[in-house]
């Protein structure tokens, strides 16, 4: 199925800004995510291609690699899969005009014939990705996590060296002649692929080891550790440097990207340090004033009410918002109060009410008398 443009996923136009491009995933985010959705397939599905398109046009490098080759610029890597590989934009030319083991440019520019491999057959490991949801106080806060992996480690055995007595034993590659890689005519162009024999190394092992059969490394699941600072936000990308795949035959391990997501909360709206929440205000505390108490991400504040606070009023809570991430300051938290109409009253009270209406006049009514002032001409026609 073809993939849809990932501006239109989002609902912007092509020349949107980043901030733009941020509230918009923030607010389809929030309607998609599956905690709002619960059985609902469709809502997933279109959550987890929102979070695909902002990866790539809320990231500069990648929208700038997407404007220019659209899917193709990640195909075989980004995915939005845990445990996947990244894939190079740039790569887009060694598989037209080359594939692996080298590419027409190398040809034209002295290349001779691939890149330079170690001749040991080592390989870096692959980067992993993974995909972290967290709450909205943890990222406010701070957290330490501690994620299951699925990947390739180190082989025990051979400590990492795929051969059988643990101390080498590579030799060139018969099938790819240590190249890497293998090619077919086709016309005038030659297509290269990895090499199935070697997988790419150039090197094999002669007396294999015969717990990983000559790759010095096995998959398996792993725990890592990693710490979140204060501050994140839907789509910081944290990196674990040597926690990706380990490499073949002892090559350098890849690195572990982990991509955070944020939770929906129940009662914060977050937009970048700041936080805003809706909070119901008892009729007779805003006709008298007095105090409100209202929720923080650490607890309960108290707020002053002054006398005749009009509904939809908001208020500010200086430094109770979320840590900023660069600067380490802290936003601000705003309050709009909604005032609460009582519902249910019995014929006393309705008595009482009347009366107090009365005895107020509509000179007591600021709000009212200013509308009706502007709406006067609508009224006497």
């Amino acid at each position: 199925m073809a993939q849809r443009d990932y501006y239109e996923v989002l609902g912007v136009s092509r020349d949107a800004s980043q901030a733009e491009i941020k509230k918009a995933y923030r607010k389809a985010a929030v309607q998609f995510h599956p905690d709002k959705n619960p059985d609902n397939p469709q809502a997933e599905e279109k959550f987890k291609e929102l979070g695909q398109a902002y990866e790539v046009i809320g990231d500069e490098e990648k929208r700038a690699a997407y404007d220019r080759y659209g899917h193709a610029a990640f195909e075989g890597g980004g995915g939005g899969r845990r445990g996947g590989g990244f894939h190079d934009p740039m790569d887009i030319f060694s598989q037209v005009f080359g594939g692996a083991g080298g590419s027409m440019f190398d040809d034209l520019f002295g290349g001779g014939g691939g890149r330079r491999r170690d001749p040991s057959g080592k390989k870096r490991g692959s980067d992993l990705r993974y995909d972290l949801e967290i709450t909205l106080e943890q990222a406010a806060e701070g957290v330490e996590k501690e994620l299951e992996i699925e990947k390739y480690g180190s082989c025990s055995k051979c400590s990492g060296s795929g051969a059988k007595s643990g101390g080498g034993g590579a030799k060139p590659c018969s099938t790819c002649g240590g190249r890497g890689v293998v090619g077919q005519q086709r016309g005038i162009f030659i297509q290269q692929a990895t090499c199935p024999e070697c997988r790419g190394a150039g090197q094999v092992i002669a007396d294999p080891c015969s717990d990983c059969h000559g790759e010095g490394r096995k998959q398996g699941a792993e725990r890592v550790k990693i710490r979140i600072p204060a501050g994140v936000d839907d789509g910081t990308r944290l990196r674990s440097t040597g926690k990706g795949d380990a490499g073949l035959r002892g090559g350098p391990a890849g690195d572990l990207y982990v991509f955070l997501s944020l939770q929906p909360h129940d009662v914060f709206q977050r937009d970048d340090d700041d936080l805003y929440c809706e909070v119901p205000l008892p009729f007779s505390t805003a006709a008298l004033g007095g105090e409100l108490e209202v929720p923080t991400l650490t607890g309960r504040a108290t707020m002053k009410i002054p006398a005749g606070t009009q509904g939809g009023t908001t208020f500010r809570l200086r430094d109770r918002g979320m840590t900023s991430l660069s600067s380490g300051r802290k936003g601000d938290l705003h309050v709009e109060v909604q005032v609460e109409v009582p519902t249910k009253l019995n014929s006393d009270q309705k008595e009482k009410l009347k009366e107090f209406t009365e005895s107020i006049g509509e000179k007591n009514s600021p709000m009212q008398e200013s509308f009706f002032e502007k709406a006067k001409r609508f009224f006497d026609l």
